[in-house]
């Protein structure tokens, strides 16, 4: 009866001394607890990972037991939690709540939204642990670690040419359907890759962000001011 009224009213007194933060009970008082003290007290019991909730241990479950009970209503993927849903559905909507303060650019959630930032801060937090080479997300680091590992996961079904990530093989197969899906809104020349048509667009705006420091020849790309920079090198 007391946590209805409390949902009722909207009062939240249940207060954590550390951040003054205020919860509607004390069920919800003890999980924040738990994202300042690290405890991760709920176990898999199929391999072991620790949770900081029961609701966090049964969709990590999920992954074990294949389950993806929420389907989209416009094309009928389905997914393991509710929240993959909602991102999901925004595909279909064009939804993108999460704005970057720093340059207004949208996005779906808040984990992308997140991964960007970094781009203003500079924070690359992760680590390859062979090279040092460091990264803006743990997918481009799990991307790179294959070059030292010689993994190549991603399969071409027409040639059997493999890739490190799903990027490139989707590229590459343009190669055998001819699909060219970036087009120039000047001369109409199209591109099976976005960094090839913007390298393309400087034909028409007549920029040359290259510069070579020993003479300041200007040029449109990085490979061709280092074939003239053997001018200087011999």
């Amino acid at each position: 009866m007391k946590r209805q009224q409390v949902l009722r009213t909207g009062e939240r007194p249940y207060r954590y001394d550390v951040c003054n933060k205020t919860f509607g009970s004390d069920l919800e008082l003890k999980v924040h607890r738990c994202l300042h003290t690290g405890e991760r007290p709920y176990c898999c019991d199929v391999c072991d990972k620790t949770c900081g909730t029961n609701s966090e241990l049964k969709v990590h479950e999920s992954v074990h037991t294949g389950a993806r009970p929420y389907r989209c209503d416009v094309c009928d993927k389905t997914f393991g939690t509710k929240s993959e849903l909602k991102v999901h559905e925004r595909v279909h909507t064009g939804e993108r709540p999460y704005l970057c303060d720093v340059c207004n650019k949208t996005f779906k959630d808040t984990s992308k939204l997140k991964v960007h930032q970094r781009v203003h801060t500079g924070e690359r937090p992760y680590l390859c642990d062979v090279c040092n080479k460091t990264f803006s997300n743990k997918g481009s680091l799990k991307i790179h670690q294959r070059v030292h590992t010689g993994e190549r996961p991603y399969c071409c079904d027409v040639c059997n040419k493999t890739f490190r990530d799903p990027f490139s093989l989707k590229v590459h197969q343009r190669v055998h359907t001819g699909e060219r899906p970036y087009c120039c809104d000047v001369c109409k020349k199209t591109f099976t890759q976005l960094p090839n048509l913007k390298l393309h667009q400087r034909v028409h705006t007549g920029e040359r962000p290259s510069r070579c420091d020993v003479c300041n020849k200007t040029f449109r790309d990085t490979g061709n001011l280092k074939v003239h920079q053997c001018v200087h090198t011999g």
